[in-house]
Protein backbone atom coordinates (compact mmCIF):
# COMPACT_ATOMS: atom_id res chain seq x y z
CA UNK A 1 0.00 0.00 0.00
CA UNK A 2 1.38 3.47 -1.08
CA UNK A 3 1.45 6.12 1.47
CA UNK A 4 -0.72 9.26 1.05
CA UNK A 5 0.62 12.48 1.27
CA UNK A 6 -1.23 13.89 4.17
CA UNK A 7 0.48 16.94 5.21
CA UNK A 8 -1.10 20.19 3.84
CA UNK A 9 1.31 22.77 4.11
CA UNK A 10 1.12 26.13 2.23
CA UNK A 11 -1.33 24.77 0.05
CA UNK A 12 0.35 21.79 -1.28
CA UNK A 13 -0.01 18.01 -0.15
CA UNK A 14 3.31 16.15 0.31
CA UNK A 15 5.02 13.68 2.52
CA UNK A 16 6.98 13.91 5.99
CA UNK A 17 10.68 15.55 5.87
CA UNK A 18 11.40 12.27 7.56
CA UNK A 19 9.51 9.86 5.07
CA UNK A 20 7.50 7.97 7.92
CA UNK A 21 4.33 6.95 8.00
CA UNK A 22 1.28 5.49 9.87
CA UNK A 23 -0.76 2.22 9.78
CA UNK A 24 -4.56 3.66 10.28
CA UNK A 25 -6.65 0.67 11.29
CA UNK A 26 -9.75 -0.15 10.43
CA UNK A 27 -11.15 -0.86 14.56
CA UNK A 28 -13.94 -3.45 13.10
CA UNK A 29 -11.16 -5.73 11.99
CA UNK A 30 -7.67 -4.43 12.40
CA UNK A 31 -6.85 -4.43 8.70
CA UNK A 32 -5.40 -1.57 7.33
CA UNK A 33 -7.21 1.03 5.66
CA UNK A 34 -4.68 3.47 4.61
CA UNK A 35 -0.80 4.78 5.31
CA UNK A 36 -0.27 7.66 5.74
CA UNK A 37 2.50 10.29 6.19
CA UNK A 38 3.65 10.82 10.26
CA UNK A 39 4.63 14.17 10.78
CA UNK A 40 7.60 15.46 12.94
CA UNK A 41 8.91 18.55 14.27
CA UNK A 42 10.55 19.48 11.25
CA UNK A 43 6.64 18.96 9.30
CA UNK A 44 5.43 20.77 12.26
CA UNK A 45 7.23 23.97 11.78
CA UNK A 46 7.18 24.60 8.74
CA UNK A 47 3.20 24.48 8.43
CA UNK A 48 3.54 26.99 11.53
CA UNK A 49 5.96 29.22 8.89
CA UNK A 50 3.60 28.93 6.36
CA UNK A 51 0.48 29.73 8.34
CA UNK A 52 2.87 32.80 10.01
CA UNK A 53 3.09 33.82 6.64
CA UNK A 54 -0.39 33.76 5.39
CA UNK A 55 -1.48 35.67 8.62
CA UNK A 56 1.44 38.70 8.76
CA UNK A 57 1.48 38.87 4.97
CA UNK A 58 -1.27 37.25 3.13
CA UNK A 59 -4.95 38.49 2.52
CA UNK A 60 -7.29 35.96 4.46
CA UNK A 61 -6.79 37.99 7.79
CA UNK A 62 -8.24 41.54 5.64
CA UNK A 63 -10.51 39.64 3.12
CA UNK A 64 -14.01 41.23 3.77
CA UNK A 65 -15.99 39.29 5.87
CA UNK A 66 -18.44 38.89 3.50
CA UNK A 67 -16.11 36.86 1.49
CA UNK A 68 -14.96 35.21 4.53
CA UNK A 69 -18.52 33.65 5.47
CA UNK A 70 -19.60 32.93 1.88
CA UNK A 71 -16.31 30.78 1.78
CA UNK A 72 -17.57 28.78 4.59
CA UNK A 73 -21.27 28.34 3.05
CA UNK A 74 -19.79 27.05 -0.03
CA UNK A 75 -17.86 24.38 2.17
CA UNK A 76 -20.65 23.79 3.51
CA UNK A 77 -22.29 22.84 0.00
CA UNK A 78 -19.31 20.92 -0.52
CA UNK A 79 -20.02 18.83 2.29
CA UNK A 80 -23.34 17.85 1.51
CA UNK A 81 -22.43 17.07 -1.95
CA UNK A 82 -19.83 14.64 -0.39
CA UNK A 83 -21.83 13.22 2.32
CA UNK A 84 -21.72 9.82 1.57
CA UNK A 85 -17.92 9.88 0.68
CA UNK A 86 -17.19 11.16 3.94
CA UNK A 87 -20.09 9.34 6.13
CA UNK A 88 -18.12 6.18 4.79
CA UNK A 89 -14.28 7.36 5.57
CA UNK A 90 -15.66 8.49 9.42
CA UNK A 91 -17.74 5.02 9.88
CA UNK A 92 -14.40 2.84 8.53
CA UNK A 93 -12.29 4.87 10.22
CA UNK A 94 -13.72 5.63 14.00
CA UNK A 95 -16.38 2.19 14.44
CA UNK A 96 -19.23 4.41 14.43
CA UNK A 97 -21.95 3.05 12.43
CA UNK A 98 -22.69 4.86 8.78
CA UNK A 99 -26.04 6.26 9.60
CA UNK A 100 -23.61 8.04 12.58
CA UNK A 101 -21.67 9.33 9.99
CA UNK A 102 -23.99 10.87 8.34
CA UNK A 103 -25.30 12.62 11.18
CA UNK A 104 -21.75 14.17 11.92
CA UNK A 105 -21.57 15.20 8.14
CA UNK A 106 -24.75 17.03 8.99
CA UNK A 107 -23.43 18.68 12.15
CA UNK A 108 -20.37 19.83 10.61
CA UNK A 109 -22.27 21.32 7.92
CA UNK A 110 -24.78 23.24 10.77
CA UNK A 111 -20.96 24.09 12.04
CA UNK A 112 -19.90 25.95 9.25
CA UNK A 113 -23.36 27.66 8.17
CA UNK A 114 -23.94 29.04 11.79
CA UNK A 115 -20.78 30.72 11.75
CA UNK A 116 -21.14 32.29 8.50
CA UNK A 117 -24.19 34.14 9.59
CA UNK A 118 -22.66 34.43 12.80
CA UNK A 119 -19.52 36.77 11.71
CA UNK A 120 -22.61 38.46 9.36
CA UNK A 121 -24.26 39.53 12.09
CA UNK A 122 -22.32 40.94 14.23
CA UNK A 123 -21.39 44.60 14.27
CA UNK A 124 -17.26 45.59 13.16
CA UNK A 125 -17.24 47.28 17.01
CA UNK A 126 -18.04 48.78 20.25
CA UNK A 127 -17.99 52.62 20.74
CA UNK A 128 -17.43 53.01 24.23
CA UNK A 129 -19.00 56.64 25.93
CA UNK A 130 -15.79 58.47 27.24
CA UNK A 131 -18.20 61.20 28.81
CA UNK A 132 -15.78 63.82 26.60
CA UNK A 133 -17.75 64.58 23.44
CA UNK A 134 -14.32 65.69 21.80
CA UNK A 135 -13.39 61.60 22.13
CA UNK A 136 -14.09 59.03 20.26
CA UNK A 137 -13.40 55.85 21.41
CA UNK A 138 -14.09 52.03 20.02
CA UNK A 139 -13.52 48.81 20.89
CA UNK A 140 -12.61 46.41 17.75
CA UNK A 141 -12.09 42.79 17.58
CA UNK A 142 -9.04 41.12 15.40
CA UNK A 143 -8.22 37.59 14.68
CA UNK A 144 -5.57 36.12 17.33
CA UNK A 145 -3.26 35.07 14.82
CA UNK A 146 -1.87 31.51 14.08
CA UNK A 147 -4.08 29.15 16.12
CA UNK A 148 -2.96 25.34 16.33
CA UNK A 149 -5.86 23.18 16.52
CA UNK A 150 -5.53 19.90 17.98
CA UNK A 151 -8.67 17.28 17.54
CA UNK A 152 -9.52 14.18 19.22
CA UNK A 153 -10.49 10.38 17.70
CA UNK A 154 -13.87 10.02 18.61
CA UNK A 155 -15.48 12.88 16.59
CA UNK A 156 -13.04 13.78 14.13
CA UNK A 157 -14.23 15.94 11.74
CA UNK A 158 -16.93 17.31 13.92
CA UNK A 159 -14.49 18.42 16.60
CA UNK A 160 -12.03 19.82 13.53
CA UNK A 161 -14.90 21.63 12.71
CA UNK A 162 -16.01 23.53 15.85
CA UNK A 163 -12.71 24.93 16.15
CA UNK A 164 -11.60 25.74 12.02
CA UNK A 165 -14.99 27.36 11.57
CA UNK A 166 -14.79 30.18 13.93
CA UNK A 167 -10.95 30.64 13.08
CA UNK A 168 -11.86 31.12 9.57
CA UNK A 169 -14.46 33.28 10.10
CA UNK A 170 -12.63 35.67 12.05
CA UNK A 171 -9.80 35.76 9.49
CA UNK A 172 -7.46 33.55 11.55
CA UNK A 173 -4.79 31.10 10.06
CA UNK A 174 -4.08 27.73 11.28
CA UNK A 175 -2.30 24.26 11.92
CA UNK A 176 -4.73 21.60 12.30
CA UNK A 177 -3.60 18.01 14.18
CA UNK A 178 -6.54 15.62 14.04
CA UNK A 179 -5.82 12.14 16.08
CA UNK A 180 -3.15 9.90 14.78
CA UNK A 181 -5.69 7.15 15.57
CA UNK A 182 -8.87 9.21 12.77
CA UNK A 183 -7.22 11.14 10.56
CA UNK A 184 -9.26 10.15 7.31
CA UNK A 185 -11.94 12.92 7.19
CA UNK A 186 -9.74 15.69 8.11
CA UNK A 187 -7.81 14.97 5.10
CA UNK A 188 -11.11 15.32 3.11
CA UNK A 189 -12.21 18.89 5.07
CA UNK A 190 -9.11 20.11 3.78
CA UNK A 191 -8.97 19.44 0.42
CA UNK A 192 -12.76 21.07 0.58
CA UNK A 193 -11.48 24.13 1.98
CA UNK A 194 -8.65 23.91 -1.01
CA UNK A 195 -11.94 23.69 -3.47
CA UNK A 196 -13.59 26.06 -2.15
CA UNK A 197 -11.01 28.64 -2.57
CA UNK A 198 -8.84 29.31 0.43
CA UNK A 199 -6.12 30.75 -0.18
CA UNK A 200 -2.23 28.90 0.18
CA UNK A 201 -1.06 28.81 3.64
CA UNK A 202 -4.57 29.30 5.71
CA UNK A 203 -5.47 25.88 6.43
CA UNK A 204 -1.95 23.70 7.11
CA UNK A 205 -2.58 20.08 8.24
CA UNK A 206 -0.13 17.73 9.93
CA UNK A 207 -0.77 14.39 10.75
CA UNK A 208 1.14 12.63 13.30
CA UNK A 209 1.59 11.88 17.15
CA UNK A 210 0.61 14.08 20.23
CA UNK A 211 4.11 14.04 20.41
CA UNK A 212 6.05 15.73 18.74
CA UNK A 213 3.56 17.15 16.50
CA UNK A 214 1.08 18.26 19.64
CA UNK A 215 3.92 19.38 21.63
CA UNK A 216 5.84 21.44 19.49
CA UNK A 217 2.74 23.28 18.18
CA UNK A 218 2.18 23.80 21.92
CA UNK A 219 4.89 25.63 22.98
CA UNK A 220 5.87 26.88 19.18
CA UNK A 221 6.64 30.86 19.58
CA UNK A 222 4.90 31.84 16.56
CA UNK A 223 1.88 30.12 17.68
CA UNK A 224 -0.30 32.54 19.16
CA UNK A 225 -3.13 30.70 20.52
CA UNK A 226 -3.85 26.25 21.03
CA UNK A 227 -7.02 24.94 20.59
CA UNK A 228 -7.44 21.69 22.28
CA UNK A 229 -9.87 18.87 22.91
CA UNK A 230 -8.87 15.73 24.13
CA UNK A 231 -7.95 13.18 27.73
CA UNK A 232 -7.18 15.74 30.88
CA UNK A 233 -3.41 14.31 30.99
CA UNK A 234 -3.06 15.77 27.52
CA UNK A 235 -4.77 18.40 27.98
CA UNK A 236 -2.64 19.35 30.77
CA UNK A 237 0.42 18.73 28.74
CA UNK A 238 -0.84 21.37 25.88
CA UNK A 239 -1.48 23.93 28.96
CA UNK A 240 2.11 23.62 30.45
CA UNK A 241 3.78 23.53 27.05
CA UNK A 242 1.55 26.80 26.14
CA UNK A 243 2.47 28.88 29.34
CA UNK A 244 5.93 30.01 28.41
CA UNK A 245 4.83 31.73 25.98
CA UNK A 246 1.78 33.29 26.80
CA UNK A 247 -0.30 31.93 24.07
CA UNK A 248 -3.93 31.84 24.12
CA UNK A 249 -5.41 27.85 25.32
CA UNK A 250 -8.62 26.76 25.20
CA UNK A 251 -9.30 23.06 26.46
CA UNK A 252 -12.31 20.21 26.28
CA UNK A 253 -10.91 17.75 28.21
CA UNK A 254 -14.08 15.22 28.86
CA UNK A 255 -16.26 14.44 31.60
CA UNK A 256 -17.53 12.06 34.31
CA UNK A 257 -21.48 12.76 33.32
CA UNK A 258 -24.60 11.99 35.95
CA UNK A 259 -27.97 11.00 34.43
CA UNK A 260 -29.93 12.07 37.24
CA UNK A 261 -33.48 10.17 36.98
CA UNK A 262 -36.03 11.02 39.49
CA UNK A 263 -38.81 8.14 40.24
CA UNK A 264 -41.32 10.78 39.40
CA UNK A 265 -40.21 10.67 35.69
CA UNK A 266 -41.53 7.24 35.54
CA UNK A 267 -44.72 7.99 36.75
CA UNK A 268 -46.56 6.73 33.23
CA UNK A 269 -45.52 3.74 30.94
CA UNK A 270 -44.19 6.10 28.22
CA UNK A 271 -42.51 8.22 30.67
CA UNK A 272 -40.53 4.96 32.14
CA UNK A 273 -39.92 4.05 28.53
CA UNK A 274 -38.34 7.58 27.01
CA UNK A 275 -36.02 7.59 30.09
CA UNK A 276 -35.00 4.18 29.82
CA UNK A 277 -34.42 4.18 26.25
CA UNK A 278 -31.97 7.78 26.92
CA UNK A 279 -30.27 6.27 29.20
CA UNK A 280 -29.22 3.63 27.10
CA UNK A 281 -28.83 6.68 24.44
CA UNK A 282 -26.60 8.34 26.58
CA UNK A 283 -24.09 5.58 28.00
CA UNK A 284 -23.85 3.24 25.02
CA UNK A 285 -24.04 5.89 22.17
CA UNK A 286 -20.89 5.36 19.69
CA UNK A 287 -19.48 2.57 22.27
CA UNK A 288 -19.37 5.10 25.54
CA UNK A 289 -16.43 7.19 23.33
CA UNK A 290 -18.69 10.34 23.77
CA UNK A 291 -17.33 13.53 26.15
CA UNK A 292 -20.68 13.91 27.35
CA UNK A 293 -21.37 10.46 27.68
CA UNK A 294 -24.13 9.65 30.77
CA UNK A 295 -21.91 7.54 32.01
CA UNK A 296 -22.95 7.80 36.07
CA UNK A 297 -26.44 7.15 36.00
CA UNK A 298 -28.16 8.49 39.57
CA UNK A 299 -31.17 6.91 39.81
CA UNK A 300 -33.78 7.24 42.76
CA UNK A 301 -33.17 4.08 45.04
CA UNK A 302 -37.31 3.02 45.30
CA UNK A 303 -37.29 3.04 41.09
CA UNK A 304 -33.81 1.49 40.96
CA UNK A 305 -34.36 -2.02 40.20
CA UNK A 306 -37.29 -2.27 37.37
CA UNK A 307 -35.01 0.75 36.03
CA UNK A 308 -31.79 -0.79 35.95
CA UNK A 309 -33.14 -4.65 35.25
CA UNK A 310 -35.29 -3.04 31.78
CA UNK A 311 -32.29 -0.98 30.98
CA UNK A 312 -30.03 -3.88 31.07
CA UNK A 313 -32.10 -5.87 28.66
CA UNK A 314 -31.99 -3.59 26.23
CA UNK A 315 -28.51 -2.92 26.57
CA UNK A 316 -27.80 -6.47 26.47
CA UNK A 317 -30.12 -6.88 22.93
CA UNK A 318 -27.72 -3.86 21.19
CA UNK A 319 -27.13 -4.91 17.61
CA UNK A 320 -22.55 -4.79 17.71
CA UNK A 321 -21.01 -5.05 14.38
CA UNK A 322 -18.87 -3.01 11.74
CA UNK A 323 -20.64 0.10 11.70
CA UNK A 324 -21.00 -0.70 7.52
CA UNK A 325 -23.00 -3.04 8.39
CA UNK A 326 -27.41 -3.20 8.11
CA UNK A 327 -29.05 -3.32 11.38
CA UNK A 328 -25.82 -2.79 13.08
CA UNK A 329 -26.65 -0.24 16.06
CA UNK A 330 -23.20 0.04 17.91
CA UNK A 331 -19.54 -0.37 16.17
CA UNK A 332 -16.29 -1.43 17.81
CA UNK A 333 -14.25 0.72 20.29
CA UNK A 334 -11.67 2.87 18.24
CA UNK A 335 -8.40 0.69 18.79
CA UNK A 336 -7.11 -2.17 20.82
CA UNK A 337 -5.83 0.44 23.16
CA UNK A 338 -9.20 1.76 24.28
CA UNK A 339 -10.47 -1.97 24.36
CA UNK A 340 -7.83 -3.02 26.85
CA UNK A 341 -8.49 0.51 28.81
CA UNK A 342 -12.17 -0.58 28.94
CA UNK A 343 -11.71 -4.38 29.73
CA UNK A 344 -9.40 -2.76 32.94
CA UNK A 345 -12.20 -1.02 33.97
CA UNK A 346 -14.79 -3.71 34.11
CA UNK A 347 -12.16 -5.80 36.28
CA UNK A 348 -11.59 -3.04 38.73
CA UNK A 349 -14.94 -2.50 39.16
CA UNK A 350 -15.61 -6.35 39.51
CA UNK A 351 -12.82 -6.41 42.18
CA UNK A 352 -14.33 -3.40 44.31
CA UNK A 353 -17.87 -4.76 44.68
CA UNK A 354 -19.63 -3.63 41.35
CA UNK A 355 -22.20 -5.91 40.22
CA UNK A 356 -22.35 -6.71 36.62
CA UNK A 357 -25.83 -6.85 35.06
CA UNK A 358 -25.05 -7.36 31.67
CA UNK A 359 -21.85 -7.53 29.63
CA UNK A 360 -18.49 -7.48 31.43
CA UNK A 361 -16.93 -9.19 28.32
CA UNK A 362 -16.27 -8.89 24.38
CA UNK A 363 -18.99 -10.64 22.05
CA UNK A 364 -18.89 -13.58 20.26
CA UNK A 365 -17.33 -13.06 16.87
CA UNK A 366 -19.81 -13.02 14.04
CA UNK A 367 -20.00 -12.17 10.24
CA UNK A 368 -20.60 -8.48 11.27
CA UNK A 369 -18.17 -8.67 14.06
CA UNK A 370 -15.02 -10.41 13.27
CA UNK A 371 -12.76 -11.80 16.22
CA UNK A 372 -9.91 -9.23 15.23
CA UNK A 373 -12.08 -6.18 15.69
CA UNK A 374 -12.02 -3.87 19.02
CA UNK A 375 -15.58 -5.03 20.39
CA UNK A 376 -16.74 -4.90 23.75
CA UNK A 377 -20.49 -5.59 24.60
CA UNK A 378 -22.81 -2.68 26.71
CA UNK A 379 -21.98 -2.79 30.13
CA UNK A 380 -24.08 -2.52 33.35
CA UNK A 381 -22.21 -2.19 36.63
CA UNK A 382 -25.16 -2.23 39.53
CA UNK A 383 -24.16 -0.97 43.46
CA UNK A 384 -21.09 1.65 42.39
CA UNK A 385 -20.09 3.99 44.36
CA UNK A 386 -17.88 6.76 45.16
CA UNK A 387 -15.09 4.81 46.32
CA UNK A 388 -14.73 3.19 42.74
CA UNK A 389 -12.32 4.40 40.04
CA UNK A 390 -14.40 3.10 37.08
CA UNK A 391 -16.57 6.13 39.24
CA UNK A 392 -13.96 8.92 39.73
CA UNK A 393 -12.48 8.44 36.55
CA UNK A 394 -13.33 8.83 32.56
CA UNK A 395 -13.93 5.58 31.05
CA UNK A 396 -14.59 6.28 27.39
CA UNK A 397 -16.29 2.88 26.46
CA UNK A 398 -19.71 1.21 26.83
CA UNK A 399 -19.74 1.27 30.58
CA UNK A 400 -22.85 2.16 32.23
CA UNK A 401 -22.64 2.80 36.34
CA UNK A 402 -25.21 2.62 38.74
CA UNK A 403 -25.63 4.46 41.96
CA UNK A 404 -28.74 5.61 43.59
CA UNK A 405 -30.46 8.44 45.54
CA UNK A 406 -32.97 8.81 48.36
CA UNK A 407 -33.47 12.64 48.07
CA UNK A 408 -32.89 15.71 46.03
CA UNK A 409 -30.16 16.96 47.92
CA UNK A 410 -28.27 13.39 48.04
CA UNK A 411 -28.93 13.26 44.36
CA UNK A 412 -27.27 17.02 43.47
CA UNK A 413 -24.39 16.02 45.57
CA UNK A 414 -23.48 12.66 43.72
CA UNK A 415 -23.88 14.41 40.36
CA UNK A 416 -21.44 17.44 41.36
CA UNK A 417 -19.11 14.89 43.29
CA UNK A 418 -16.51 14.37 40.22
CA UNK A 419 -13.61 16.60 39.28
CA UNK A 420 -14.86 17.53 35.97
CA UNK A 421 -18.14 19.11 34.77
CA UNK A 422 -18.83 18.82 31.58
CA UNK A 423 -22.64 17.92 31.29
CA UNK A 424 -25.37 16.26 32.56
CA UNK A 425 -28.89 15.53 32.78
CA UNK A 426 -31.81 15.41 34.92
CA UNK A 427 -35.32 13.39 34.49
CA UNK A 428 -38.18 14.65 36.50
CA UNK A 429 -42.09 15.12 35.89
CA UNK A 430 -41.63 18.31 38.70
CA UNK A 431 -41.04 21.56 37.05
CA UNK A 432 -39.61 23.14 39.99
CA UNK A 433 -37.61 20.15 40.54
CA UNK A 434 -35.96 20.29 37.13
CA UNK A 435 -35.35 24.06 37.26
CA UNK A 436 -33.59 24.03 41.24
CA UNK A 437 -31.51 20.71 40.46
CA UNK A 438 -30.45 21.91 37.40
CA UNK A 439 -29.42 25.16 38.71
CA UNK A 440 -27.43 24.08 41.22
CA UNK A 441 -26.06 20.97 38.77
CA UNK A 442 -21.73 21.86 38.17
CA UNK A 443 -21.41 21.05 34.58
CA UNK A 444 -21.62 23.49 31.34
CA UNK A 445 -24.34 21.80 29.54
CA UNK A 446 -27.65 20.51 31.65
CA UNK A 447 -30.18 19.04 30.15
CA UNK A 448 -33.70 18.04 31.21
CA UNK A 449 -35.60 15.12 30.11
CA UNK A 450 -33.72 14.96 27.16
CA UNK A 451 -29.48 13.59 27.05
CA UNK A 452 -27.43 14.39 23.96
CA UNK A 453 -28.60 17.27 21.87
CA UNK A 454 -26.57 20.30 21.42
CA UNK A 455 -26.78 23.35 18.91
CA UNK A 456 -24.28 25.52 17.28
CA UNK A 457 -26.01 28.50 18.69
CA UNK A 458 -25.24 27.78 22.14
CA UNK A 459 -21.97 27.32 23.83
CA UNK A 460 -20.33 23.85 24.68
CA UNK A 461 -17.55 23.21 27.36
CA UNK A 462 -17.03 22.66 31.33
CA UNK A 463 -16.47 23.29 34.70
CA UNK A 464 -13.84 22.30 36.85
CA UNK A 465 -11.02 19.82 34.84
CA UNK A 466 -13.63 19.54 31.79
CA UNK A 467 -11.46 22.46 30.74
CA UNK A 468 -11.70 26.58 30.04
CA UNK A 469 -12.81 28.22 27.09
CA UNK A 470 -16.24 27.22 25.09
CA UNK A 471 -16.80 25.98 21.38
CA UNK A 472 -19.89 26.69 19.77
CA UNK A 473 -22.07 29.97 20.16
CA UNK A 474 -20.75 33.54 20.25
CA UNK A 475 -18.25 32.72 22.66
CA UNK A 476 -16.53 30.03 20.47
CA UNK A 477 -15.79 32.53 17.73
CA UNK A 478 -15.02 34.67 20.65
CA UNK A 479 -12.18 32.33 21.60
CA UNK A 480 -10.55 33.42 18.10
CA UNK A 481 -10.66 36.95 18.50
CA UNK A 482 -8.56 39.56 20.39
CA UNK A 483 -10.75 43.29 21.51
CA UNK A 484 -8.60 45.95 20.91
CA UNK A 485 -9.33 49.46 22.24
CA UNK A 486 -9.23 52.80 19.76
CA UNK A 487 -9.04 55.41 21.58
CA UNK A 488 -9.22 59.09 19.94
CA UNK A 489 -8.44 62.28 21.31
CA UNK A 490 -10.77 64.99 18.34
CA UNK A 491 -9.11 67.94 19.48
CA UNK A 492 -5.45 67.59 21.05
CA UNK A 493 -3.78 70.03 23.35
CA UNK A 494 -1.31 70.66 25.88
CA UNK A 495 -2.58 69.08 29.31
CA UNK A 496 0.12 70.69 31.20
CA UNK A 497 0.64 68.65 34.44
CA UNK A 498 4.47 69.24 34.38
CA UNK A 499 5.62 73.03 34.99
CA UNK A 500 8.35 72.85 32.34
Amino acid sequence: MSALETLHIDGAWRASASGATREVLDPADATVLALVAEGGAEDTDAAVAAARRAYDTGPWPHTPVAERAELLRRVAGLLQRDREEIALIESRDTGKTLEEGRVDVDDVTKAFRYFADLVMNESGGRVVDAGDPEVHSVVVYEPVGVCALIAPWNYPLLQASWKVAPALATGNTFVLKPSEITPLSTVHMIKLLAEAGLPDGVANLVTGAGDPVGARLSEHPDVDMVSFTGGLISGTKVAQAAAPSVKKVALELGGKNPNVVFADSCDTDEGFDTAVDQAVNAAFFHSGQVCSAGARLIVEESLSERFVTELSRRAAAIRLGRGTEEGVECGPLVSAQQLAKTEMYVASAREEGAVVRTGGSRPEPSDVRPESGYFYSPTVLDRCHRGMRVIREETFGPILTVETFRTEEEAVTLANDTEYGLAGAVWTSDAGRARRVAGRLRHGTVWINDYHPYLPQAEWGGFGKSGNGRELGPAGLAEYRESKHIYQNLNPRPQRWFAG
